[in-house]
């Protein structure tokens, strides 16, 4: 670890971009063999892929390895997992839905894709039945591959590809997103056609509005599928912290203000701590030119490194309750530094602010304190302004952030299947 960190610190000093492998947990097979592998080919090129079992009846699985790029241009490696009917598709071929999951962690070994039994419906830590120290699966994966869609999943870059986790990087997210549609394409195994439908779960939810708002790398030919239809987006409860960044060009003041104030939302309990200094921590690794000593104290940058590097979510938000109790927010500084390139970071990392491809459905829960609905509603008022077609669902009951997955499938998976169809949508945004 040492050694990691000093070189780190030394890229940082002389503005050095690493994208070398490189992870202190130890790696499973398949993953530790993809880490050694360079970033090359095209945007969702398969380089490495081995058969799973899945217990989905009628289904056939896989992990992958893949081509993607992040949000500075970079070339990286995503890795993830398929699940596709069994027998011949149709002369059609298959629809694909490429699923955005919600936080995991940033350390190598945090991919969903790596746990016991991956290709099963959507298994949650934190709700009765949760069987694992982490969230996994793909939501009404049973229901999709019974309606003859394939389904891809990615773990996201630095999740088990080497390279450092863009946690919450919502423009890099997404392009992982939609390379892992690509990949699957690809794939003869999956019959699948090029009709695509993204949905995504937090972090997720965030990946998947920011994908809408990217036509060009949507667009972009030269890669292992090109012209995919992108026909919809079905975002839950997601992440926008750029949305929250006054408009234009930020000054100091407004961007000492911007960042003072995301901290006061994210700041108030050890677990939203340790979501957002893992942002930070993931907005470092996209953008090489900040340094993570503008945010945290000495001991802050050597803890983060640390347990970011080594530990997923919850375990991540144990040890810093562990250690430091309720004097967590002594690891930052009063007073952090360079805020207007931070804050420039965190508007070009973040969803764009562009007309929807395709429509978008959000939905959300009351109770949901992770991710603030003001995030979505301002989203949704920006995209309808725009020109988008963009609903927005508070779910029945009080839902939490948690229950949001489980609690919104029988409205989506009507809508979803509406959209595959090509049924005409009226347009669901707020009628002033």
């Amino acid at each position: 670890m040492k050694k990691i960190l000093s070189n780190l610190a030394a890229g940082a000093l002389l503005g050095i971009s690493f994208s070398a492998a490189h992870a202190d947990p130890p790696m499973r097979p398949f993953y530790a063999a993809v880490m050694k592998m360079a970033p090359e080919g095209k945007l969702g090129q398969v380089i490495k892929q081995e058969k799973i079992a899945t217990s989905i009846k009628g289904a056939q699985a896989w992990k992958i390895a893949y081509i993607s790029s992040d949000v500075s241009g970079r070339k990286t490696i995503s890795t993830g997992m398929v699940v596709a009917p069994t027998g011949a598709a149709p002369a059609s071929g298959r629809p694909v839905m490429t699923w955005a999951h919600g936080t995991t962690g940033s350390a190598q070994n945090c991919g969903p894709s790596q746990v016991i039994d991956p290709a099963v419906p959507l298994n949650e830590y934190f709700l009765v039945g949760g069987n694992s120290w982490t969230d996994y699966g793909i939501p009404a994966a049973e229901e999709f591959i019974k309606e003859g869609y394939v389904l891809v999943a990615t773990d996201y870059q630095g999740l088990g590809g080497g390279g450092r986790h863009q946690y919450s990087v919502a423009a890099t997210n997404g392009m992982d997103t939609l390379n892992a549609a690509r990949a699957a394409v690809s794939m003869k195994e999956t019959g699948a056609n090029k009709k695509t439908l993204v949905y995504g779960w937090s972090q997720g939810g965030g990946a998947t509005i920011a994908l809408a708002g990217m036509p060009d790398y949507i667009k972009q030919t030269g890669t292992a599928a090109d012209n995919l239809d992108v026909v919809g987006f079905v975002a839950l409860a997601p992440q926008d912290i750029s949305i929250l960044a006054p408009a234009g060009k930020l000054d100091q003041a407004a961007a000492d203000k911007y960042f003072q104030d995301s901290q006061k939302m994210f700041l108030d309990n050890v677990f939203n701590f340790t979501h957002a200094t893992m942002f930070y921590w993931g907005t470092q690794a996209a953008f090489p030119n900040l340094k993570l000593s503008d945010i945290f104290t000495d001991e802050g940058v050597k803890v983060a490194n640390e347990i970011y590097l080594n530990k997923c979510m919850h375990t991540a938000s144990d040890t810093f309750n562990f250690n430091y109790g309720s004097s967590y927010s002594t690891l930052l500084k009063q007073k952090p530094a360079n805020t207007v390139a931070w804050a420039d970071a965190m508007q070009k990392g973040g969803v764009p602010v562009a007309k929807p491809v395709a429509p978008i459905q959000i939905y959300f829960g009351s109770k949901d304190t992770a991710v603030p609905p003001i995030m979505h509603k301002l989203y949704q008022e920006q995209a309808c302004k725009l020109g988008g077609n963009v609903g927005r669902m508070q779910l029945p009951g009080e839902q939490s952030h948690f229950t949001t997955p489980g609690s919104s499938k029988p409205f989506y998976l009507a809508w979803v299947k509406d959209r595959i169809a090509g049924k005409p949508l009226a347009n669901a945004c707020p009628q002033n």
